[in-house]
């Protein structure tokens, strides 16, 4: 009972340290909308970089790669490491530009360029896609919670704790809050989950005891667990996130200029590379020390093992991962919605105090949805590769009005987006169109044949290729 309760003082320091940031940057920061859903576009590398992580390494990365360890071993890891790469490409790539475009959102890109229709199937893809991402992080909440304290919580009320949170947090003080949290978080998380590996390692014996006992023969390989596709799966599904998810480009967007956005997502992008790793080994050392449990809880219950002020701080910086994506989700889904939906079509005349409780609404209307997709989902990364596959149409249509416009019809994005969705559809429901190895494959072929088809055919160009909206100079150097 001492030790729960050492735990459960951990847990509310903590969350009540997070209501604390996020009610004085609302304090500290201009009610305007721009500030709440893109930090005033003055987000710094620092940021940036712990934005750009935070949203990255939550509940899949972390409880979710230690699952897949359990039984592949430590080639789960490259999951976080497909993060980081496709972070890097971001900012090595298209992070510029879409800092220069001066957008809010991917669909109003999509409106831009290539009419309404565009837009709406846009915004559609982006919600779903950001709401089941989030779900899984209300999964992971709820397993780190009922594991941290098994007298307080159960797996279902661990998530609606979580859900408190995530929605409270994002619903005070927005891009701010969120960024200005993951200082916290991101600095929490990776002190947690360094310190705890290298207890846990001495506490099995080192990492010789560790290889004489390991569960299978490819568990502290790097590669054969998994596999070498599924690793280039990941690292292509994760590459097309960072290139289109609406919760990644609005990081970018809310940075003071295009360097501090490219540098941001580097460094960020580099941080992620090993955290994957040494929450895999985690998960293989769980899967020698208790090999009948339920995966899910592998890492959770090994930290439980370690001394409670450690175990507590340990999965409270688990749970902190998830608190930095879920923030990021949420925000962003709440933006599609508030920006793209209805100042566009319910009330384009609002005024900014009306526009900004609209998407203070739209935050918990969507949270509250999000738990409902929690409670029926089972097997985190399985499940988000699935939807995260969406992603490539968005990735196509952007890449082709970026680097060739001239290619590009007006068309060509709406009918791109339909193919995506049907892919995915019959992927899921007719397993005999499954001769690939990943439905991201059959994607990227269909997506590109079709965006190429109907701008051949219809050689109907795109508007104002040309001269994209520039963010003024002053703006820039800010």
């Amino acid at each position: 009972m001492e030790n729960s309760l050492i735990q459960i003082l951990i847990i509310c320091a903590y969350i009540g340290v997070l209501f604390l940031i996020s009610a004085y940057v609302k304090y500290r920061s201009s009610g305007s909308v721009e500030n709440y859903v893109l930090a005033g576009r003055k987000l710094t590398t620092p940021l940036v970089m712990v934005s750009v992580v935070g949203l990255a390494v939550g509940g899949a990365s972390t409880i979710g790669v230690a699952e897949q360890a359990y039984t592949k071993g430590l080639s789960a890891g490259w999951y976080t490491a497909a993060w980081g790469i496709g972070a890097i490409v971001m900012g090595l790539t298209v992070a510029k530009r879409y800092r220069r475009m001066n957008i809010t959102t991917v669909p109003e890109l999509l409106e831009r360029y290539y009419g309404r229709n565009s837009m709406i199937a846009g915004i559609a893809c982006q919600i779903l896609v950001q709401l089941v991402i989030m779900s899984l992080q209300f999964v992971a909440g709820g397993a780190i919670l009922s594991a941290l304290l098994p007298d307080f919580f159960t797996p279902l009320t661990g998530m609606l704790i979580s859900a408190v949170v995530f929605i409270g947090i994002t619903l005070i003080g927005g891009m701010w809050s969120a960024s200005q949290s993951n200082l916290l978080n991101v600095t929490l998380q990776y002190i947690g989950i360094t310190v705890a590996s290298w207890i846990i390692v001495q506490l099995a014996g080192g990492m010789t005891n560790v290889a004489l006992h390991m569960p299978s023969i490819h568990s502290l390989d790097f590669i054969s667990g998994v596999g070498g596709m599924t690793i280039t799966t990941w690292i292509v599904v994760l590459i097309t996130v960072n290139l289109s998810l609406q919760a990644i480009i609005q990081i970018s967007l809310g940075a003071k200029d295009v360097r501090t956005a490219q540098k941001g997502f580097i460094i960020g992008g580099l941080i992620m590379l090993p955290v994957g790793f040494l929450s895999a080994l985690l998960g293989v050392i769980a899967a020698e020390m208790y090999p009948d449990i339920n995966a899910a809880t592998a890492l959770p219950r090994l930290i439980m093992t370690l001394n409670p002020w450690i175990a507590g701080i340990t999965l409270a910086s688990l749970w902190a991962a998830d608190v930095s994506t879920a923030c990021n989700l949420l925000l962003s889904a709440a933006t599609l919605y508030s920006h793209d939906i209805h100042k566009r079509f319910v009330d384009p005349s609002m005024t900014e105090r009306k526009y900004m409780k609209i998407t203070r609404l739209s935050v918990l209307a969507l949270g509250l949805l999000t738990l409902g997709f929690a409670l029926t989902i089972s097997g985190i990364i399985s499940t988000l590769m699935a939807g995260l596959s969406l992603m490539t149409a968005f990735a196509v249509i952007v890449l082709m009005t970026m680097y060739a416009p001239r290619l590009c019809s007006r068309s060509a994005a709406l009918y791109t987006l339909l193919a995506s969705i049907a892919v995915l559809a019959l992927w899921m429901l007719v397993p005999a169109v499954r001769i690939l190895p990943h439905v991201i494959y059959a994607e990227w072929i269909v997506c590109a044949l079709t965006f190429g088809g109907v701008s051949l055919i219809e050689r109907k160009p795109i508007r104002d290729y040309e001269t994209p909206v520039e963010i003024p100079a002053a703006a820039e150097e800010a």
